[in-house]
């Protein structure tokens, strides 16, 4: 079901009461970009450590902006029965006041949604607003001080165009009498009335409804009467409601504390921090305390199946949806009365009829189905498949205990973040060195390119004429090492701590030369003389 900035309010307290009787929700998230080439050492590479991934994404996640969030909201109903309400929402920054936020599109990006069927006119003229708590404070100070200033410049002209029209008007109009003020959208609404109730002390203003104002003229002890009064719709209060737009959501989901689930959810979960809640701070650990206080309880079903594949025939795939499919049709996973059974709600009904990959409320289905299923799977294998009662989703979460809060890591110096303790390295094929020799000038790029035909290698300069290279598969390392065996200019050999370290030959090099100091003073002072 698609949820636009129209009928978000309205939607919200069936949305509350929804995540509220969850078993757990799934998220996906779409952006206006993924990953910053400004500069080009933002890139992941497998030589990053948690903080330094940390740091590249947190630049990335500055710049971009979330186009649209998927919930999947899984109900248990009954036994082994789960009922999914998915929900696309699209986003948009709240514009609202003086703060006006900047973010980037990204060609390729804008590229792959459109591909997809994204509609960017909904997200451009429908977005539901959002904010974080820093903006909100701003905010909420702007309306305090009675500031009348915004910061679109649309919003200006439309402002102008409302008072020109009110202040005709009212020299004529008597006491009592009103007239409307139409084609006012979004935030125009709230910031009409505030202009015009600042500017003008015999004026009351009301909201109607279908892009309409009206604007009364009444007496000053009448305005009083009626200001923060429950027929007063511009208190800041609701000012602030409106203007919080998918906070209000996800506060909601904060305070539920339900087990919340993801595919590859690093970005989403830093995205949420930063649009939703603060910030994001520089301290990749405060982050990460951050988030488990936000979410205790978080699951990566990239991080459940990629150990699935280790104990069990699971084919090759590269996708959410492969994966889903894999599990819904192989004979991999277990098919009996004991399965879970999930349904779409009917609101949401074409999701079962038709594939929708990349659109987030799809995605968020796929994820929560496929997170059912994987642990259903392992249940199995752990019980030998003797699992004779419906197994409730608290079963589910047993199982998957070992999984709980450890969010997967793309090529990177660990497989996984663990938000509830402490991240455990990789373990990656050894390193290789290449040395250079009559072949000057070459830099990272140009060594990436030279072997990416057999492999794809990450690149770090290790010396002036050194160069590290690093891969994930330990098929790669042989064959790099036999065909450059013979190499004119490139020497390849398997990186040796207390032989490549430039730390290392740094420190041999210096208790060289002091040894050779101590040798030449024994030599020059010489022996003690025995007299006889």
């Amino acid at each position: 079901m698609e949820v636009g900035a129209a009928a978000f309010e309205r939607r919200l307290p069936r949305l509350r009461s929804r995540v509220r009787r969850a078993a757990f929700l799934a998220l996906d998230m779409e952006f206006t970009g993924l990953h910053s080439t400004d500069p080009q050492s933002n890139q992941p590479s497998l030589f990053d450590s948690p903080a330094e991934r940390y740091r590249k994404a947190r630049h990335s996640v500055q710049r971009f902006a979330v186009a649209q969030l998927g919930l999947a909201i899984f109900s248990n109903e009954n036994s082994n029965k789960y009922v999914v309400h998915s929900y696309n929402f699209f986003l948009f920054p709240s514009t609202l006041g003086v703060t006006d936020v900047e973010f980037t599109l990204s060609a390729s990006s804008t590229h792959f949604l459109s591909h997809y069927g994204f509609d960017y006119r909904k997200f451009l003229e429908d977005g539901i607003p959002y904010m974080n708590e820093v903006q909100e404070q701003i905010l909420s100070q702007h309306l305090l001080a009675g500031s009348s200033e915004v910061s679109s410049a649309l919003d200006r002209d439309v402002l102008k165009k409302a008072i020109d029209e009110v202040t005709s008007w009212i020299a004529a109009a008597e006491e009592e009498s009103s007239m409307i003020l139409q084609d006012l959208s979004g935030y125009q609404m709230f910031e009409v009335q505030l202009v015009l109730r600042k500017a003008l002390q015999n004026v009351w203003t009301q909201p109607l409804g279908d892009k309409k104002v009206m604007v009364k003229k009444v007496s000053r002890q009448h305005r009083q009467l009626l200001e923060n009064s429950p027929y007063d719709y511009c208190r800041k209060e609701l000012v602030l409601l409106s203007a919080r737009g998918f906070t209000n959501l996800f506060q909601t989901l904060v305070k539920a504390k339900k087990p919340l689930v993801g595919h590859n959810m690093l970005m989403d979960l830093m995205h949420l921090h930063d649009k939703f809640y603060k910030p994001l701070p520089e301290s990749y650990e405060e982050f990460k305390r951050n988030i488990h206080n936000l979410f205790p309880v978080l699951i990566d079903t990239k991080t459940v199946t990629k150990s699935i594949w280790k104990k069990c025939p699971f084919p090759h795939v590269t996708n959410l949806l492969e994966v889903y499919e894999v599990l819904c049709s192989s004979n991999l996973n277990p098919k009996g009365s004991t399965c879970p059974v999930i349904t779409l709600a009917s609101d949401c009904s074409r999701y079962a009829e038709k594939k929708s990959p990349h659109e987030a409320a799809y995605d968020a289905f796929l994820c929560g189905s496929v997170l059912l299923k994987s642990a259903h799977l392992l249940l199995c294998r752990s019980t030998d498949d003797a699992v004779e009662a419906d197994p409730s989703f608290s079963q589910y979460l047993t199982v998957l205990a070992e999984y709980l809060n450890k969010v997967n890591v793309i090529r990177g110096g660990v497989s996984s973040i663990n938000f509830s303790g402490e991240d455990t390295p990789c373990k990656h094929p050894p390193a290789l060195v290449v040395h250079v020799r009559g072949w000057s000038g070459l830099n990272e790029r140009q060594i990436y390119e030279e072997f990416k035909a057999l492999c794809r290698f990450d690149v770090r300069r290790l010396s002036k004429n050194q160069f590290i290279l690093l891969s994930n598969k330990f098929k790669h390392v042989r064959p790099v090492l036999q065909d450059y065996k013979h190499h004119p200019h490139l020497r390849v050999s398997v990186y040796g701590h207390w032989r490549h370290s430039p730390r290392v030959s740094c420190l041999l090099q210096v208790s060289g030369i002091v040894a050779l100091w101590s040798l030449l003073a024994f030599v020059v002072g010489g022996a003690p003389c025995c007299s006889l």
